[in-house]
């Protein structure tokens, strides 16, 4: 029998896109967030709603699509957050988001801990293994308010004190060394993570801020100071990059009974390199990126790259307190990382000997700007930053009589040639530096029967998972489409983005943890955006009565289904029956 298709007439009803809601909502109820909060915040007799619940929304909001603090009330609308969380649209105006921001501010390391703590009992995550990161949060406007603040650790007295939540002022944004994305004279602060990656893949749970004009090392120095307040945690292995590295971060690490990995600066172990070269014992690494894995799995033409290891047991001595601590230098070797380095030094040395060369014709021809003053300045520009001025030299020769006697007449626009330029290249530097290209070194502190140097330089690897969660702290999640008039509010966002990064990575860890052993490798490697797309077109049906709204969840489609019995999360019209009243009779 045929199917038909028909033109009814226009209905009464309204649609709001739940979408994602469907999942957050539930993990929001799980993670006990509301509760959490107004723990640590005292409730207001007068205010109309509690923090938790406010910025239990706003952390939602963020997650589902972020926008600035004026379009939560808009979005809550248009999507339903208003019926489950029971705030009319019109009371999520941005001065309530902003209260409770600086409600949250006086408790957020508190807040953010007690949320991590709970995550690690309530899913069973062990906060062992921890990879710390830092990066750098750009902001516009004038923030004449902003001033450096006293640091996280207090030093003065006998003891050592750790300033945390309302006795922590907010990090300064002030302006910060240039990078890549960063321009000079840029406003930022640094905000490093603490993330455990396992088989499951990455969960962010804890995190900090430092002024925009501090360092890697001040950041893990103060980071570590918090995690002992508020965490507590001992027998850690903390693993970071070489812009954190310090003898006394590893002291440190020792005081905490605990562990570091951490790569270090190159140059403050060339040395001990090269005396200790020749007896080196190298050993190819398992460790091999998905991309190599994929090669070798397919038989693919392009290259393949490894890593190669060689171990030292070696005691380091702290410059300032003279303390010494045993260690292992890890050696690495990377077939990928010297082609990369040769690749990137011999376009310097083209670009630089291209531009010499220029002004070496210019100077014969007595072109223009082509006296000692400016021939410095320009040759002062063409170097730059480049590693690979080291291997240049030029000096600017004053011509004698007779060999100005010799030179043709200038040509349009020139003068007579008063100097000749010179340059000469090193090819003896460039040699001995070609000796080491390839190789970087990791320093740990790990006892040797707690893992073999193949297993913690793997575990090293997985750092690349915390550089990504960071982008998505400036990308996906991001902070910057809120423009906050506070510095004190800014710092609340940041701390209240972290908890949501834990959010969007404990979804996809219980879904893969969820997962049978005879999973696909496709189903395994699930991530939370996957899972959120799932829901983007699942609507809700709002009728207006006279006695007031009915709300009516729409069927689910089969993998909607699925992944709510995987995630053990109950369906839309569960979560409605058991929030909303039935209709009158």
């Amino acid at each position: 029998m045929a199917a038909f298709t028909w033109y009814g007439n226009q209905s009464e009803s309204e649609s709001c896109r739940f979408g994602a809601l469907a999942v957050i909502f539930p993990l929001i109820e799980r993670m006990n967030v509301v509760r959490i909060i107004n723990q640590h915040i005292p409730a207001d007799p007068q205010a109309e709603f509690d923090n938790g619940t406010i910025l239990s929304l706003l952390m939602t909001a963020r997650l589902y699509s972020p926008l600035a603090l004026r379009n939560v009330a808009e979005w809550a609308r248009q999507t339903g957050a208003d019926i489950l969380w029971g705030i009319p649209p019109e009371k999520l105006n941005d001065d309530r988001l902003a209260r409770a921001l600086d409600a949250f501010f006086t408790q957020r390391h508190s807040i953010l801990a007690h949320l991590a703590l709970w995550v690690s009992r309530e899913f069973n995550v062990p906060l062992q293994q921890i990879h710390y990161d830092p990066t750098h949060l750009l902001f516009a406007g004038a923030y004449e308010n902003a001033q450096p603040r006293e640091g996280v650790i207090d030093r003065s007295g006998k003891e050592e004190r750790i300033r945390s939540d309302d006795e922590l002022a907010a990090a300064h944004i002030t302006k910060g060394r240039s990078t890549d994305d960063a321009p000079k004279g840029s406003l930022m602060i640094h905000a490093g993570l603490c993330t455990l990656v396992d088989e499951f893949g990455p969960l962010p749970f804890f995190g900090h801020t430092v002024d925009g004009n501090q360092n890697g090392r001040t950041a893990i120095d103060e980071q570590l100071g918090l995690i002992g307040k508020h965490l507590q945690l001992t027998k850690m292995t903390m693993i970071s990059d070489r812009g954190t590295f310090s003898v006394g971060h590893l002291l440190r690490l020792k005081a905490a009974n605990s562990w570091g990995i951490c790569s270090a600066p190159w140059g403050e172990f060339k040395e001990l390199f090269h005396e200790h070269r020749s007896r080196l014992t190298w050993k190819v690494a398992n460790y091999l990126s998905i991309e190599q894995q994929r090669r070798r799995e397919t038989g693919s033409d392009l290259p393949l790259e490894h890593y190669e290891l060689a171990v030292l047991r070696h005691r380091l001595t702290d410059d300032e307190t003279k303390n010494e601590i045993d260690c292992r230098v890890i050696f690495v070797f990377s077939t990928a990382d010297q082609k990369v380095v040769r690749k990137q030094r011999q376009k310097q040395i083209d670009d630089i000997r291209e531009g010499l060369e220029k002004t070496q014709l210019n100077v014969a021809r007595g072109g223009p700007y082509s006296d000692e003053e400016s021939v410095t300045r320009r040759i002062t520009r063409l170097f730059g930053n480049k590693d690979a001025a080291k291997y240049f030299s030029w000096k600017m020769v004053p011509l004698r009589k007779r060999e100005k006697e010799k030179l043709p007449p200038p040509a349009r626009g020139c003068r007579q040639a008063t100097h000749r330029f010179q340059f000469a290249f090193d090819t003896k530097a460039l040699k001995q530096d070609e000796k080491d290209d390839g190789y970087s070194v990791i320093v740990t502190t790990v006892p040797q029967n707690q893992g073999s140097a193949d297993t913690l330089f793997s575990k090293f690897k997985q750092q690349n998972f915390s550089e990504n969660i960071n982008r998505g702290l400036k990308g996906p999640l991001a902070v910057r489409p809120v423009f906050l008039h506070t510095p004190e509010r800014v710092e609340a966002l940041v701390f209240l983005m972290i908890a949501v990064l834990m959010l969007y990575y404990l979804l996809q860890r219980l879904y893969r943890q969820s997962l049978p052993p005879d999973a696909t490798v496709k189903e395994q490697r699930t991530t939370t955006r996957t899972i959120l797309q799932a829901f983007s077109n699942y609507t809700l049906l709002i009728h207006h009565t006279r006695v007031g709204r009915k709300v009516e969840p729409t069927r689910l489609s089969t993998r909607q289904r699925e992944i709510l019995q995987q995630l053990g999360f109950p369906t839309p019209a569960q979560i409605l029956s058991q929030r909303l009243p039935r209709p009158p009779t």
